[in-house]
């Protein structure tokens, strides 16, 4: 079987859990060696870790607050000295909260603004220094349906980001075309994550769930997804987003 991504050295932030992991997990299965980042790995990242090295691949856990900018110039630096190039960046750092905007202070906005907007910024930059001297790679931004249209329930802050990161991935597709750099985003549904649970609770998530024509997603087919943007089917696609979402957001 041909392994599409081999030799392929991909960096997916937030990878310790949830739909981070399932996209590691998958770009992995394909071929590619897995740099590991999180804010906080405990024994959650190790065991993404031990999983990927069981396929034969490399893999290297960076933790790092990929919001903060001297912590993103450490991890490319790492980056660069581990391995000498980055050939995928996905993305998918983030977080919510389970408040409206009458609940919502100045500091919780700029705390979501920072972890889920301004860590696509530092390490989008950082990755397109870096595959400019390569002439070529691929960047995934984690959108999601929110993104297009709108929490149903607060969030607001949340929303922004994600609304944000869709205009971010337009025009760095733009600016990275020339560069032979790809910039897609994903828009995931209703996905099955610990950060679900805690944001909407089991009756929450029930509801949820009811009201998507295929159910619940897995962050499986997430994964699914951002592999295949970042194989031979994605070599024609950029500033796109693609949304994998049950159902919940048809257009």
């Amino acid at each position: 079987m041909t392994l599409e991504l081999a030799g392929k050295i991909a960096l997916v932030t937030g990878a310790a859990r949830g739909i981070g992991k399932g996209i590691a997990l998958v770009l992995a299965e394909k071929g590619a060696d897995i740099i590991i980042n999180d804010k906080k790995m405990n024994y959650d990242g190790e065991a993404v870790a031990a999983q990927i090295r069981a396929m034969g691949r490399k893999t290297m856990l960076i933790e790092a607050d990929v919001s903060i900018e001297a912590e993103v110039k450490a991890l490319f630096e790492a980056i660069q000295r581990n391995f000498g190039r980055l050939d995928i960046l996905v993305n998918n750092a983030g977080t919510s909260q389970a408040k409206d905007i009458f609940e919502t202070s100045l500091e919780d906005w700029e705390y979501i603004i920072n972890t889920n907007l301004t860590s696509t910024f530092l390490c989008s930059k950082a990755a397109m220094n870096l595959m400019a001297t390569q002439m070529a790679g691929r960047i995934i931004n984690i959108s999601s349906v929110v993104g297009e249209r709108g929490a149903l329930f607060g969030h607001v802050h949340y929303a922004a980001t994600k609304s944000g990161m869709l205009g971010m991935t337009m025009t760095l597709a733009r600016t990275g075309a020339p560069l032979g750099v790809t910039v897609n985003a994903v828009a995931p549904g209703i996905i099955e994550t610990e950060l679900l649970f805690k944001t909407h609770g089991v009756e929450g998530v029930e509801k949820l769930s009811a009201s998507i024509p295929l159910g619940l997603g897995k962050p499986r087919s997430i994964g699914l997804a951002v592999a295949f943007l970042c194989g031979e089917g994605g070599n024609y696609i950029t500033g796109a987003t693609l949304d994998v979402n049950g159902g919940i957001n048809m257009k």
